[in-house]
């Protein structure tokens, strides 16, 4: 006779048993295409935070592990209340360690010791005609800023006190303002140093605009966000750098931060933010970059191609890339390019892409973008597949897209009407039935002319950029002739 409550118990405990080997398997998947150790070198501390919190609530590795990590970094920034509340949780207590306390007194010191150094300048901004939002984005404010703090007798010393401050205040976690009633934080006070700032090709002065783009981004105020990338990126572009090496850093730096700017606002609020890093990557001196230090950004490079459907013009670079850099970085999405638009083998594309859905679940900045990923990719796949049959079974086609059949044929008369190819449909055999379609001489002449527009334009530029540096290089007095 079998005992039905040990029969139950058992059966629970291999249910449980087998959730457990599912989670670990899980994280197993998540823990091989988690980046953060790739990405976290080329980030700002307090930029790490938000990822660190990602991989926790996603369980890619252990809450232990997780919360030591978060721990260690936290110590090497000043925010000490956060970091003894992560504290607490891992070793499981009440206590604070004595030199957290003590951490804590020094910081509160040093932020009234910078506070000191820059008074003066700070009681000038408390002036109602400057105490506005944006403080340096706009001429008027910039010039009458200027002219006030000359007449108030503010020091270069003062000046650098305010830098200081601002650096104080966004390491212990004020990054600036949450709203207009909030006191100015670190993202207020790194613009007016800017302006202030004698020497703009300072170190200082490029480290508060670092500053500015990382408080604004923990903010989650994505249109200065965009705008201060973009100076930023001019910045590093034009400035001359005495070691060609420091450059290619700083590059590698802005490339990784645009993940934050450009994938974690809403599409609908910043449309074009895709179109922008695909434009970003593909620029000469970034995609060496990319080549040269940080291959692994070609995850985020092959999502928003595939998301895009306005830049499939790029897919053949994008492939080329991939193909190049194969022995450096590959992961489920580049394979899945690989598979389907250079081997054509349409049944490892359909495994890649089941391991690029949890591959996206578990990726901080790709989450959001799986289904429509995933969309775009059955989307490739069918329109590839097209292309290279003359009939379709559709029972088959929907086995591949793992859909029911009669879903699979609505999907598909939806595509073919959308994707404007010539086919039609037999319903008694079930078969879709392609037309031999090939690009006219004028669609191919178009194809081909596209960017040249853009190229021509940008070749002018660059142009007269040189000659502009050949002509101050020939003639360094500007006055002209002998």
């Amino acid at each position: 006779t079998v005992n039905p409550t040990l029969s139950c118990a058992t059966t629970a405990c291999c249910g449980k048993r087998e959730a457990r080997d599912r989670e670990a398997r899980m994280a197993s998947d998540q823990t091989q295409y988690d980046l953060l150790t790739k990405i976290s070198p080329y980030l700002d501390k307090h930029l790490l935070f938000p990822l660190l919190e990602h991989v926790q609530e996603q369980k890619v590795y252990k809450e232990e592990d997780v919360l030591r990590a978060q721990v260690e970094l936290l110590t090497k920034t000043k925010l000490v209340d956060f970091a003894v509340d992560k504290y607490k949780l891992l070793h499981k207590t009440d206590t604070a360690p004595p030199e957290m306390v003590n951490r804590r007194k020094e910081v509160v010191a040093q932020i009234k010791e910078t506070k000191a150094e820059c008074r003066p300048l700070l009681t000038l901004l408390e002036d109602p005609q400057l105490a506005k939002p944006g403080a340096g984005d706009n001429k008027g404010y910039r010039e009458m800023l200027v002219m006030m703090a000359e007449k108030s007798g503010i020091t270069p010393e003062m000046t650098e006190g305010l830098f200081k401050y601002a650096k104080t205040l966004f390491e212990c976690g004020n990054y600036g303002q949450v709203d207009k009633d909030s006191p100015m934080g670190a993202a207020e006070f790194l613009p007016i140093y800017r302006v202030l700032c004698k020497d703009a090709s300072s170190p200082n002065a490029l480290s508060a605009l670092w500053g500015k783009l990382a408080a604004e981004i923990l903010l989650e105020k994505w249109d200065e966000a965009i705008e201060d990338f973009k100076k930023l990126r001019e910045v590093i572009d034009t400035k001359h750098f005495a070691n060609p090496l420091l450059q290619l850093e700083q590059r590698t730096w802005l490339i990784h931060w645009a993940l934050f700017v450009y994938f974690k606002p809403e599409l609908s609020t910043h449309p074009n933010g895709r179109s922008e890093i695909i434009d970003l990557f593909f620029s000469e001196r970034y995609l060496q970059t990319i080549q040269t230090n940080c291959p692994h950004i070609l995850r985020y490079l092959t999502t928003a191609v595939m998301t895009n459907t306005t830049r499939r013009n790029v897919l053949k670079d994008l492939v080329r890339i991939i193909q190049q850099e194969r022995s450096n970085y590959q992961d489920p999405i580049t394979e899945f390019v690989e598979c389907l638009l250079v081997n054509f083998d349409f049944d490892s594309a359909q495994e890649k892409l089941k391991q690029c859905d949890k591959l996206l679940e578990g990726d901080y900045f790709l989450g959001s973008l799986k289904n429509e990923f995933v969309s775009q990719a059955r989307l490739f796949i069918f329109e590839t597949y097209c292309r290279i049959h003359q009939c379709i079974d559709i029972k088959m086609l929907a086995d591949k897209l793992n859909m029911k059949e009669d879903e699979a044929e609505v999907w598909i008369v939806n595509l073919v009407r959308n994707a404007r190819l010539d086919a039609k449909i037999d319903s008694e055999k079930r078969h879709v039935i392609m037309g031999a379609t090939k690009p006219s001489v004028h669609q191919q002449i178009y194809n081909k002319t596209m960017q040249l527009c853009f190229r021509s334009y940008v070749l002018g530029q660059n142009f007269q950029k040189h000659k502009a540096k050949y002509d101050v290089s020939a003639d360094p007095t500007g006055e002209g002739g002998p």
